[in-house]
């Protein structure tokens, strides 16, 4: 990303994810993607966890999540989110770009509100490709941006192509 947020702009963002859940949640995003038990997912920018909880009840205890994000803040957030609700199939992630995961491991890549504010999006996407399997999907949603916008950033480098738009996300497929 650019630059580490703050704690307190954090905090404060944070806070306005739980007013946004309200109006419309998460599982509504996560519908669109067509997660299923035993998939192994990356949540790219998780921030402050908004995702987790139903990510771990959506592949249950057969799959995995792993939240990765640059801020020891929202890793520390989502490390409280799992000891609450005790979910063993989560797993947390600081890093900058490198996710540490094994190459095509992953069912499904999220990407969500994070685009907007990368420093480096080529090398990000490289490696969401690297840890995509083969038929994976790679969901991308950013209210800061427009759909053409995200689906010409996603495709320029050819590593994806669009698969489809729905009301919420763009769902994308390896190309190479």
């Amino acid at each position: 990303m650019k630059k580490l947020m703050s704690n307190l702009g954090f905090c404060l963002m944070a806070f306005t994810f739980k007013v946004r859940d309200l109006f419309v949640p998460r599982i509504e995003i996560l519908n669109e993607v067509g997660i299923k038990p035993g998939y192994k997912i990356l949540d790219y920018g998780c921030g402050s966890g908004s995702y987790i909880n139903i990510l771990a009840d959506m592949v249950g205890k057969s799959g995995k999540i792993y939240g990765l994000d640059i801020n020891p803040l929202a890793i520390q957030m989502v490390q409280r989110i799992v000891a609450k609700n005790q979910l063993a199939n989560v797993e947390t992630v600081l890093s900058e770009r490198e996710t540490g995961l094994l190459d095509e491991s992953m069912n499904v890549v999220l990407l969500y509100d994070v685009l907007h504010d990368l420093s480096n999006p080529d090398k990000i996407i490289r490696e969401l490709h690297r840890v995509l399997k083969s038929d994976g999907i790679l969901s991308v949603s950013d209210h800061h941006l427009e759909d053409e916008d995200i689906v010409s950033r996603m495709t320029n480098e050819g590593f994806f192509r669009l698969l489809k738009k729905d009301i919420l996300t763009c769902s994308f497929i390896k190309t190479k």
